[in-house]
C-alpha cells in the first residue's frame, strides 16, 4: 500500500471473476470476449422482438377489461330510459367504435419484423366488436332500437306487447 495511511489501492490483479470477493450485481452479465458484437446484437433484437409482441398482447388483451366495466355499468343503469342509461349505453358504442378507428395507431409502436401482429389486432378488433355488440344488446333492452315495422311506418299498428303486469290484492 505504500507509507500513506489512508491510501486504497483500486487495481484488480486478479485474473478470473470467480476470484473476486465481490459478486455481480443482479442482473449483470459477464460477456465473455470470444462473443463478438454481431451475436450480442442479435440477442438484443431478438429480445426486443419478444417484448414488443408480449406488449402487443397486452394492448390486445385490454378491452376485456373495459367491457367488464361497461358491461357492469351498464348493469347498474337500469333497464328504463332516462339520461344516465343512455349516456352509457352511448358510451359503450363510441367507445369500441372509437378504438377500431385506431387500430394502426394502437400498434404501430410494436410493429416489427420479427413480431406478428395479426393475431393480436384480431384479437383487439373481435373484443372491441364484442363492446359495439354489448351496446346495441342494451339499446335493444331500452326500447330504442327500431325492431318491429311500425317502427319506420307510422300507418302500421305497434307490435303486440308480450309482457304484461300487475298488482294489487284480490279480496275475496
Amino acid at each position: 500500500m505504500g507509507s500513506r495511511k489512508w491510501a486504497v489501492e483500486f487495481t484488480d490483479n486478479s485474473s478470473t471473476p470467480s476470484t473476486r470477493d465481490i459478486p455481480d450485481p443482479p442482473g449483470f452479465t459477464r460477456v465473455p470476449h470470444d462473443q463478438d458484437d454481431s451475436t450480442l446484437s442479435r440477442q438484443k433484437k431478438d429480445a426486443e422482438a419478444n417484448w414488443k409482441s408480449q406488449k402487443a398482447w397486452e394492448v390486445a388483451q385490454a378491452p376485456f377489461k373495459n367491457l367488464m366495466m361497461m358491461g357492469f355499468m351498464m348493469w347498474m343503469a337500469g333497464s328504463t330510459v332516462h339520461l344516465f342509461s343512455i349516456g352509457i349505453t352511448f358510451s359503450a358504442l363510441w367507445q369500441p367504435l372509437s378504438a377500431l378507428q385506431g387500430v394502426g395507431k394502437v400498434f404501430a409502436p410494436y410493429k416489427d419484423s420479427k413480431v406478428d401482429l395479426l393475431a393480436p389486432k384480431l384479437l383487439f378488433i373481435a373484443l372491441n366488436l364484442g363492446g359495439m355488440l354489448l351496446g346495441v344488446w342494451k339499446l335493444n333492452a331500452l326500447g330504442l332500437l327500431p325492431t318491429h315495422a311500425s317502427d319506420w311506418v307510422s300507418s302500421l299498428p305497434p307490435a303486440r306487447e308480450v309482457e304484461y303486469s300487475g298488482g294489487g290484492i284480490a279480496l275475496h
